[in-house]
């Protein structure tokens, strides 16, 4: 559990961030400038704010009414930077258990567990210079688990990784997601990484935060365009894989009725997984179409279209109870009579979505309306 409402002053921009969220992984998106370092800052204890309160899983680490400011070490939170920031003379062992030593701090967590979590078996031995850019933001999450937080802040992780070594790492992110056991605050820019390994979003604009609750949600929100970005505006499916096609290299999963095909994907029978969908992805048509390429059509339901002035219109459907969201032309919207209630087929290409092995874990989420 993560409880922030804080108000700050970081240099001329005024910070208040109010959100809660109930464990798995928090992420914290917003442009740059938006103030997310200085929000992390204030959380690990590195900047005061001006009031205000701050608990981890019913720790108070901050509270400005009963005077409570926990220091840095007390508030045992381990942070990931966008650099590595290894020893450079210590090796990988040396340096993943350079924490717990500085710390005088018995770790609950075992070394070999956090070795196989992140595949870093084989490079024990070796040192910093050795390694490539993923391989050095593994090293350092394991040292940052390896020190017993009761809170995990990776600021933006795999900024300075080229889109290859982020490929590299991100499995791994996967599986420290829903198996590390602590509450994790990921911090991004990329609503890629946001959508993939989150629980909960919570968006900072400005120094304010307007809105947070289940990523799903969020994503599908058409009133947060200007904070989330709309180029990348997507939406959310979970589903369970239904049947592998060995033979056309598809995999079908079920939304709940409804069954996507997707090509070149590592998973199983039964297996729980997450695809983001982008809007821009989303075509829309009166009727059941013929003679298409496109191997995903299915029925849904507008549930809402977004009143704008511009050459696009934002919509909502409603597909087997989760929410798909799309943009197509208003030109289309007003030549096609679509309107809240219309039933229509959507259509989607199986090379658009993007997916994911394994959805993370649930939990409750309290929510915050503009």
């Amino acid at each position: 559990m993560l409880d922030v409402d804080i108000k700050g002053q970081v240099g001329r921009m005024p910070l208040q961030a109010s959100f809660q969220s109930s464990g798995g992984v928090t992420s914290l998106f917003g442009q740059s400038g938006a103030g997310k370092t200085s929000l992390t800052n204030m959380i690990a204890g590195l900047i005061t704010p001006l009031s205000g309160r701050i608990a981890v899983n019913g720790t108070v680490l901050f509270d400005a009414e009963k005077n409570i400011n926990l220091p840095v070490q007390a508030r045992r939170i381990g942070h990931v930077f966008q650099d590595a920031r290894l020893f450079p003379h210590l090796s990988v062992k040396a340096n993943m258990t350079y924490a717990r030593w500085a710390g005088r701090r018995s770790s609950t967590r075992d070394f070999q567990e956090v070795t196989d979590l992140l595949g870093l078996g084989q490079l024990l031995r070796r040192m910093p210079r050795t390694l490539s850019g993923g391989e050095r933001q593994r090293v350092a999450i394991g040292r940052a688990l390896l020190s017993d937080p009761r809170l995990l802040i990776m600021d933006e992780p795999l900024a300075n990784l080229d889109q290859a070594r982020r490929n590299d790492i991100l499995p791994y992110l996967d599986r420290l997601c829903v198996e590390a056991g602590i509450p994790i605050l990921y911090v991004s820019h990329s609503i890629e990484e946001v959508a993939r390994l989150s629980n909960t979003l919570v968006i900072l604009s400005d120094g304010q935060t307007p809105a947070f609750g289940p990523v799903a949600d969020m994503l599908a929100r058409t009133d947060l365009g200007k904070a989330t970005g709309r180029h990348e505006a997507g939406a959310l499916l979970e589903g369970v894989v239904a049947s592998v096609d060995p033979d056309w290299g598809l995999t079908h999963v079920d939304i709940g009725g409804a069954v996507l095909q997707i090509p070149d994907m590592a998973a199983d029978v039964g297996d729980a997984v997450r695809l983001r969908i982008r809007a821009r992805d989303v075509a829309l048509a009166l009727y059941p179409p013929e003679g298409l390429s496109i191997r995903n059509a299915f029925d849904a339901t507008i549930t809402s279209i977004s009143s704008e002035t511009g050459p696009y219109a934002e919509l909502l459907c409603n597909v087997q109870g989760q929410t798909l969201r799309a943009r197509i032309t208003r030109a289309s919207v007003a030549e096609l009579d679509l309107h809240k209630g219309r039933n229509v087929t959507v259509l989607i290409k199986s090379v658009a979505i993007d997916r994911r092995q394994r959805a993370p874990a649930r939990t409750d989420v309290s929510r915050k309306e503009l």
